[in-house]
């Protein structure tokens, strides 16, 4: 999985948790709101709910871009 939008993601989520391993859900909805606003998707609660790994979350990106 080498897609632009993984990179972009994988590049988010190093700058922002790489030393906040214990992210809690404040730093999961501020997550989710700066790729929201960054591929120009709404991210309804309930899919969220679904997100288990980086790469559910390029899955959904990428259906949706």
């Amino acid at each position: 999985m080498d897609s632009e939008v993984f990179s972009r993601i994988r590049d988010y989520l190093a700058d922002q948790l790489v030393n906040d391993f214990g992210a809690d859900s404040l730093d999961v909805i501020d997550m989710i709101t700066t790729l929201s606003d960054e591929f120009g998707v709404e991210i309804p609660d309930e899919d969220i709910e679904n997100f288990h790994t980086v790469g559910d979350v390029v899955n959904y990106l990428e259906e949706r871009i």
